[in-house]
């Protein structure tokens, strides 16, 4: 069995609950100051989701649900912008307190520093965001490396930020586990056979995880025990023994 030497967090819906009553709400408001009448729905935000990286969906929804603004606007430069409006608007709810972290993360960070296991985090997400979010509900300096969207050529479901944050570490994957919520982040994490954990949550519970070691509703707490949805993880919530049996 090898030896648990770091564990390396997806951000939003992983670490905290973050797209439905976060980057969902902030892309509103920034359409809606921006002169355009979209409104993306709890549902319809869902399929959005199926493309990593929020300018990418802007993009994309731009491309494929707004046909008259091909002929009137550059797409990439209007998709730029409204996402720079958007990342405004996230973190003023980020900075109000209306984002809150997913049952047991801080609890296993904490067991993972006292035992000299090393932190990291791999998202798609914008740095801004990232480094708000922990700023607010965690301490950056828990995490020796914060890999982000913007550092790597390609988003997830490509591997390039879990390349980017195993050099940074300097480890190889049989030593670290990845927590996902996505099967866009299972996928990158797959490809270089990193074991994975899923933390499903109403967007992600339906998707395809076969390529994840154990998939359970949440970390857990010991006042808060988790669901195990696949594979096997002891206890009642996941601890770091447990993760280690994992490897």
């Amino acid at each position: 069995m090898a030896e648990l030497k770091a564990l390396i967090f997806d951000v939003d819906g992983t670490i905290a609950n973050t797209e439905e009553e976060g980057h969902r709400v902030a892309f509103n408001q920034a359409f809606a100051e921006a002169g355009y009448d979209w409104n993306w729905s709890v549902d319809f935000y869902g399929q959005l989701l199926k493309v990593g990286g929020g300018e990418e969906r802007i993009y994309h929804y731009l491309n494929q649900y707004q046909s008259p603004l091909k002929s009137q606007a550059n797409l990439e430069e209007l998709a730029a912008n409204l996402h720079q409006i958007k990342n405004q608007y996230y973190q003023e709810r980020l900075e109000a307190g209306l984002i809150e972290l997913r049952p047991g993360i801080k609890r296993l960070m904490i067991a993972a520093k006292k035992q000299g296991i090393r932190l990291a985090i791999a998202t798609t997400s914008a740095v801004p965001n990232v480094m708000k979010l922990l700023e607010k509900k965690l301490d950056q300096d828990w995490f020796e490396v914060i890999g982000a969207g913007d550092m790597v050529p390609h988003k997830k479901p490509a591997p390039d930020i879990y390349h980017y944050v195993l050099n940074q570490l300097d480890l190889t994957p049989q030593h670290c586990i990845v927590f996902e919520d996505s099967h866009q982040g299972v996928t990158a994490a797959s490809q270089l056979n990193l074991t994975t954990v899923v933390t499903v949550n109403n967007y992600t519970k339906d998707q395809d995880f076969s390529a994840a070691k154990v998939v359970v509703n949440h970390l857990g707490e010991p006042e808060k025990p988790f669901t195990v949805l696949s594979g096997e993880i002891g206890g009642e919530y996941v601890t770091i023994e447990a993760l280690k049996q994992l490897l």
